[in-house]
């Protein structure tokens, strides 16, 4: 995975008050702490943290932070994040400072790949995990993982166990869970319901009127 610089300051004062007027100002408040360092507060240009978040490996990107007047840099990586409840935008973030030597434990966005035999027939594609959680060494984690759903026919699914590998990367869970499964679009479930009642319901032939009777 791509290494993104992303370059922070220290902050002396902390407190709500004073983060209240950092965000103010454009700068978001946080922390960097790991590898048997104390906890250092921060806070980064809110631009800066968006650019450094929203490269393609997104927020599971491997940082190399500096922090200004200091000497060298940090191996980092986005262990929480903040958002304002109704803006949605980061009002706080923390980093853990990682070895590159040592395996974590992270989570990478799961990209589907080819068009089910199912949709084909007028199903539906139902992804239920966006996102899937591996080990491997920080470079070698992979900015994204897939998995092939081109064979998927209406009822088929797709595995956590089915999805590509890189070299040194294992998965976190169950192998067995799905990811994604090809359902019946409700359309043509109705449409197989109408015809079904059609099929069962009794021809209801009129009477033939009697001779004589007014019509």
């Amino acid at each position: 995975m791509e290494t993104v610089q992303l370059v922070v300051q220290k902050r002396d004062e902390i407190g709500s008050r004073e983060v209240r007027r950092l965000r103010r100002v454009g700068q978001i408040p946080g922390v960097l702490y790991g590898s048997g360092k104390p906890a250092t507060a921060i806070m980064v240009d809110a631009k800066v943290l968006r650019a450094a978040v929203t490269t393609e490996a997104g927020m599971h990107a491997v940082l190399n932070v500096t922090v200004e007047g200091q000497k060298g840099a940090h191996t980092a990586i986005v262990k929480t994040i903040q958002h304002h409840k109704v803006k949605h935008h980061i009002i706080h973030i923390d980093l853990q400072e990682i070895s590159l030597s040592d395996p974590i434990e992270t989570s990478v966005a799961l990209h589907i790949e080819g068009t089910p035999q199912g949709v084909k027939m007028g199903g539906v594609l139902d992804v239920t995990s966006h996102e899937v959680a591996i080990i491997g060494l920080p470079t070698d984690i992979p900015e994204h993982l897939t998995v092939n759903v081109d064979h998927l026919d209406i009822g088929g699914h797709a595995r956590l166990g089915d999805i590509v590998l890189p070299k040194g990367i294992t998965l976190v869970g169950d192998l067995d869970e799905t990811v994604c499964t090809v359902i019946a679009s409700k359309v043509g479930l109705e449409e197989e319901d109408e015809e079904a009642a059609e099929a069962a319901e009794p021809e209801v032939v009129g009477k033939t009127p009697e001779a004589g009777a007014e019509e």
